[in-house]
């Protein structure tokens, strides 16, 4: 979805806007969102630079902005296209929430967006957003963990990334070992508790309780 959404900016002439979200990167909570969409935009920054297409980036968290712009810079220099890197198109629009997203929506409008990709964590602006892309005309991939926001991206974009999906788009897209490793580690680990609680199951079937009585103590 993401190579079509950039291969149809490309042959328009029009640019790309990649997302991250709008939650720091510190965040406990909502920073590995934050993470997964940066490592997706590793990957559509070097797609981006391979093919000449421009890449817009809006920045709500002022202390992502150095790792936003490192990131699309890494991408454009590994491309080869160093000399095409646009600084200015990392751009800080605000701290304030919708502030932030009246400034992408202004320039999704001014820039006629003919992608946008958002990944990461997003709240009340989701739709306003997806909206804007919509009525622009660019083909949009979404994604957040925010279950709340997973309805307004599946109604409102053209491709929707539902929950823990965006972990693994970014470390897939990335080839990060570690961000691989903690994938696979979640998946065995959930594996593991649903054969423990089949296993448990039967053995209360069994009217074995062994396992009831051990947790209580």
């Amino acid at each position: 979805a993401i190579d079509e959404a950039i291969g149809r900016a490309t042959e328009m002439g029009r640019p790309v806007f990649c997302s991250h979200g709008i939650a720091d990167i510190s965040s406990a909570t909502y920073g590995p969102q934050t993470i997964a969409g940066l490592a997706v935009l590793s990957y559509v920054a070097q797609m981006c630079a391979r093919y000449g297409t421009r890449l817009i980036v809006p920045v709500r968290i002022l202390s992502i902005l150095p790792i936003a712009t490192e990131i699309v810079e890494t991408a454009y220099r590994i491309e080869g296209k160093a000399d095409q890197f646009r600084k200015e198109d990392i751009v800080y629009l605000s701290p304030w929430q919708f502030a932030y997203s009246l400034a992408y929506m202004s320039m999704m409008e001014r820039e006629k967006a003919a992608a946008n990709i958002m990944i990461g964590a997003y709240w009340a602006e989701s739709l306003q957003l997806a909206e804007t892309g919509y009525r622009v005309g660019a083909i949009q991939v979404s994604g957040t963990a925010n279950t709340h926001q997973i309805p307004f991206f599946v109604v409102a974009t053209d491709y929707c990334l539902i929950g823990e999906e965006i972990y693994a788009a970014g470390a897939y897209l990335s080839k990060d070992e570690i961000l691989i490793a903690s994938i696979a580690a979640q998946d065995i680990g959930k594996y593991i508790a649903v054969a423990l609680s089949f296993l448990g199951a039967l053995l209360m079937t069994g009217g074995i309780d062994w396992i009831v009585s051990a947790l209580r103590a």
